[in-house]
């Protein structure tokens, strides 16, 4: 029986979901509360510059296609793909980096050239984590997070063990040198939690990095997001945006509906793509799954303090993703997950996607997306964004070996208020609840609500995890829940 289907938000997992129940024949509408689509994954357009607000890392090309084959489509259908060459580029000081080719040959070499006899570790190290890599993507993160029998499966059951060691054991296992253990734990930050909190199953995500590769969607991961609201379109999804939800409507347990900008909209079924936390404030406290205690003890993803800057020239000695680990990484971690507070001193991630995309910025000059990693509900001022700018903006310089301050035209900012305005993020975390052992599939918040009968949840709180290419996953996971359910 086709149904009626409500979505909340136009984020990745959002907009995923929408194609899946169109495709099977429901009425789908999205409501998204801003002027543009996109969640987190929209766009900034200043002065010639375009800057994507949020994901600026495009992994795991092989989910992308899947999500895409399963409309019959491609990528390329919607987008064009850019291999980054290298991939990027990792600066410990002044003359000291290591670039990160875009094959695993090369890269063996690199690290050989650091530390001898790591080539071959390596590769045996990328052995391990393909198989990793072949066992989640190909079944475990595809499977709805409803048993912990999930886990257990004729593949899985030899890599349960991983999940009780972390990432960061099974590096220093096999690596010495400290900046080769730093490239090798940076890929797990993108699951939220810090490496000696992270399962060593989740070495997947190494070999994401150096076995698939980094790519670039030419127009920036925001054409993602068109691509997706074109197939949702084709497939019959109407579009809503400027239209704030206020509450989900419940009668005798059951979601029938929600209110939009003082309106309300009757539906069958009611899916939530905004953040998990803030759609269980729009419903009664009886009928919420999960009280603030339990978000409150929960190990988040960081917030972050993002700045888009402007500048009047083409920048040297930088890549198009530039890592800067000139600082104690333990330090930092610490500052985020241990004893939350503004680091003193921090690390930052810089991306200048016009080295790679001549759209992002007007001839001669340069785009520049800096990123320093926080605690989620920290303080956040105009002051401290200044400070923070100015100490990155410092050290960049210095490292880079080059005058940049004198270049600006703009900077715009983002941090910790704009992700719970724009977003209504929990804390102002920037990418969900982090993949802990404790935190890991079937022990996430549910796709299906435990209390109120055809409500639903998709996105980085659930399941699978933070990420764009879990986002698309997490959709098309709950479509296939409403469809056995409701």
């Amino acid at each position: 029986m086709k149904k009626e289907i409500h979505i909340i938000g136009s984020g990745f997992s959002a907009l995923a979901a929408a194609c899946y129940l169109a495709k099977d024949g429901n009425q789908v509408t999205l409501f998204e509360k801003n002027k543009t689509i996109g969640g987190r994954a929209r766009q900034l357009k200043k002065e010639g510059f375009v800057f994507d607000i949020g994901p600026t890392w495009y992994w795991m090309p092989d989910v992308f296609e899947r999500f895409f084959s399963d409309f019959n489509k491609k990528p390329s259908d919607y987008y064009e793909l850019i291999k980054l060459s290298p991939a990027y580029q990792v600066y410990f000081g002044v003359k000291d980096f290591i670039t990160i080719s875009d094959n695993l040959e090369e890269i063996s070499k690199t690290f050989e050239s650091i530390e001898p006899g790591s080539g071959a570790v390596l590769k045996a190290f990328m052995k391990e984590a393909q198989d990793n890599y072949n066992i989640a993507i190909l079944d475990l993160v595809y499977r709805p997070g409803e048993s912990p029998l999930e886990l257990v499966t004729i593949k899985s059951a030899k890599k349960i063990n991983q999940f009780f060691s972390n990432i960061s054991k099974e590096v220093r296992k096999r690596f010495k040198n400290d900046k080769l253990i730093q490239i090798l734990e940076f890929p797990v930050l993108f699951l939220g939690a810090k490496p000696s909190d992270t399962p060593a199953f989740y070495s997947f995500m190494n070999f994401a990095d150096f076995g698939l590769g980094t790519w670039h969607p030419k127009n920036g991961m925001y054409s993602v997001i068109l691509a997706m609201e074109k197939l949702a379109c084709e497939l019959g999804v109407q579009i809503e945006t400027d239209s704030n939800v206020e509450e989900i409507i419940v009668q005798n347990q059951k979601a029938v509906g929600i209110k939009v900008n003082g309106v309300s909209k009757f539906a069958d079924v009611i899916l939530s793509g905004a953040d998990y936390h803030h759609t269980e404030t729009l419903l009664k406290p009886e009928y919420r799954a999960y009280s603030e205690k339990y978000w409150n003890q929960k190990t988040f993803a960081p917030s972050s303090l993002l700045f888009y800057v402007g500048f009047s020239k083409k920048l040297q000695n930088v890549e198009h993703h530039s890592l800067f680990f000139d600082v104690p990484f333990d330090k930092h971690a610490k500052d985020i997950y241990d004893h939350p507070k503004w680091p003193e001193e921090p690390l930052f991630y810089a991306s200048f996607p016009s080295k790679t995309d001549k759209s992002a910025a007007p001839t001669g000059n340069e785009a520049g997306i800096f990123l320093i990693p926080l605690a989620p509900g920290l303080e956040d001022t105009e002051e401290l964004r200044n400070t923070y700018f100015n100490l990155i903006i410092e050290r960049f310089e210095k490292i880079t070996q080059q005058d940049v301050k004198n270049y600006i035209i703009f900077r715009e900012s983002f941090c910790v208020n704009d992700f719970i305005k724009e977003y209504n993020s929990y804390k102002g975390n920037a990418y969900g609840m982090a993949n802990t052992l404790l935190q890991t599939a079937f022990l996430r918040p549910k796709l299906r609500s435990k209390k109120v009968k055809n409500l639903y949840f998709t996105g980085q709180l659930t399941v699978p995890g933070p990420g764009v290419p879990p986002s698309l996953i997490s959709g098309k996971l709950v479509s296939e829940l409403i469809s056995k359910y409701s």
